[in-house]
């Protein structure tokens, strides 16, 4: 299959710049490639897709406002500079998309986001938010406050943009950089070395391909990308490595020329999901009257809190649910909404749920993308 028809279903894409592409020297940024980069991103969201930036950058710049020199790897000179940075480094972006009349949004991450389940929910609501309103988020890891050695766990943000594409199910992460892809030798080293268009699947022969880290000036190297790239893969997400450095190089991406490494992903990675959740343990049972059963079974609907009868069982958000009709178990699915918030807001219609509650995550209490039907004669998901 030629690669335009492998991206050509693509709605969401996470795009990660490292610090060897936004950056035109050790202590300052490319302006004009942020403001490329910016006019990519609104084409791609004209034409529909929904677009997350992963955003390396903030130290270098923090530390040449501070005129530290040499680049300095004590931790807490490295934090005070991401502090420092990581301001200047948005205002920059604010900058080159309010030139092409886009807004942004910043988000700082530790790894609690990807451990923790309510963390985890609450960032995809707040990234699904912003996206809805057309607003680009823009996130970088909150070094300034990381109390592990900074970039040990992301890697220059590249096992991070790979988090987050898998959290947010992108379909495709474009780790932009200053080489052309994964290359069956070092190209810094060897003149000869060939680039690598396409891998099927990650094995150790490729990770062996990856060798050491190869720029001076980012710190995630090839072997971050693939450790990403693993991530992707079992994800249902695609990547690509390219060169940060090509004319329109993100809407080629996606036009799909033959640009980069393209790392294809695990397919039917959907079907696997909703056998996780029908096999997953329950936390607790949402009964539901005849009108919402039809919904889910026949409509292709997510459960509504007006279709909710009862709350059973103790349960968080993100948890496994049983959902029940006349004392049979029709369906499962992920809820949005804890017991307790679910208690209250029962049998009411979606518009009501902020005033009961404050806040409302979403107009269901389970999505139809969170939510698998089970075949009561096969016992098995039902397609």
């Amino acid at each position: 299959m030629e690669r335009k028809d492998l991206l050509g279903d693509i709605r969401t894409v996470t795009i990660k710049i490292g610090t060897s592409s936004i950056m035109r020297n050790e202590y300052q940024v490319d302006r004009n490639f942020m403001d490329d980069l910016a006019r990519q991103v609104k084409e791609l969201m004209e034409l529909g897709k929904q677009v997350i930036l992963i955003s390396s950058g903030a130290i270098g710049l923090g530390l040449g406002a501070m005129d530290i020199r040499p680049k300095p790897y004590e931790i807490p000179i490295r934090q005070a500079a991401a502090s420092v940075g990581q301001g200047m480094l948005m205002r920059e972006w604010r900058e080159s998309f309010d030139r092409v009349g886009l807004r942004v949004a910043q988000i700082l991450l530790t790894y609690e986001f990807y451990s923790d389940r309510e963390t985890y929910l609450n960032l995809r609501n707040n990234i699904s938010t912003l996206v809805e309103y057309g607003v680009v988020p823009i996130i970088n890891e909150n070094d300034a406050v990381c109390t592990k050695e900074i970039e040990a766990v992301f890697g220059d943000n590249d096992t991070l943009s790979a988090m987050v594409a898998s959290k947010t199910e992108s379909d495709l992460l474009i780790i932009l950089s200053d080489i052309d892809g994964l290359c069956d030798r070092n190209p810094k080293l060897c003149e000869d070395a060939k680039l690598i268009p396409l891998v099927e699947r990650v094995t150790p022969e490729i990770e062996r391909m990856a060798g050491d880290p190869s720029s001076t000036k980012g710190v995630g190297g090839m072997r971050t990308k693939i450790q990403a790239a693993k991530i992707c893969c079992i994800s249902g997400c695609m990547m690509i490595i390219a060169n940060h450095s090509i004319d329109r190089i993100v809407t080629r991406v996606i036009e799909g020329e033959e640009i980069g490494t393209l790392f294809l992903c695990q397919e039917k990675v959907d079907k696997n999901r909703k056998r996780w959740i029908q096999l997953a343990n329950s936390h607790g049972r949402i009964v539901v009257d005849e009108g919402a059963m039809n919904a889910l079974v026949n409509g292709g609907n997510g459960l509504l809190p007006s279709g909710v009868l009862e709350v059973e069982g103790s349960f968080d958000r993100g948890d496994i649910v049983e959902v029940v009709h006349d004392g049979n178990v029709f369906a499962k699915g992920i809820t949005d909404y804890r017991s307790d918030e679910l208690q209250r807001v029962k049998g009411i219609h979606s518009n009501q749920i902020e005033s009961v509650l404050g806040y409302r995550n979403y107009s269901n209490a389970v999505r139809h993308e969170n939510m698998v039907l089970l075949d009561p004669s096969s016992g098995d998901v039902s397609e």
